[in-house]
């Protein structure tokens, strides 16, 4: 072994141990405080409430159900909206950058509704992308991509929020 791959290895052991010793580890699903959540409001087919079903049950511990009967906690949607607005446009009036927005309004209570535990909240994400005409299919396809980035976002602060709950 020669000088060089020792010192690197010595390296590659240390920034692991240093790691280990820090408590440092891989990002986990939250633990839910709950078992059971129903999911209502959501229009049929919503992307963002396929992701929400696949992220909670990620977490092994909570499962998603179909009425609020059944469930401990029931997170109502509002609104689940996808925009596109123009930002920029060239003096012959064409469009030359969008503005691409998601936004979730809801909020979570108790089955019985007694009790609110998310009041009505707003999540929204934007993001910006130029346009051209020429171009159209292929920005077509990055706006979907976008809105998949922002609805991922979208589901992370959602999660957040429920792993924050305690009944």
């Amino acid at each position: 072994m020669n000088r060089r791959t020792f010192v690197t290895l010595m390296a590659a052991t240390g920034v692991a141990a240093a790691l280990a010793g820090c408590g440092f580890q891989l990002r986990r699903a939250p633990k839910l405080g709950f078992t059971r959540i129903a999911l209502l409001g959501f229009a049929t087919g919503s992307a963002l409430r396929l992701e929400l079903v696949r992220a909670i049950e990620a977490t092994g511990s909570t499962r998603v159900v179909d009425t609020g009967n059944e469930a401990e906690v029931v997170l109502r949607c509002n609104q689940d909206q996808r925009q596109q607005l123009v930002s920029a446009t060239t003096a012959a009036a064409q469009v030359r950058e969008l503005s691409l927005v998601t936004r979730l309004k809801f909020r979570v209570t108790t089955a019985d509704q007694e009790k609110v535990l998310i009041p009505d909240t707003e999540l929204a994400a934007a993001r910006d992308m130029t346009y051209t005409e020429t171009t159209a299919l292929g920005k077509q396809q990055e706006a979907e991509l976008l809105y998949r980035a922002m609805q991922a976002d979208i589901v992370d602060q959602v999660m957040r929020r429920l792993a924050a709950l305690t009944l």
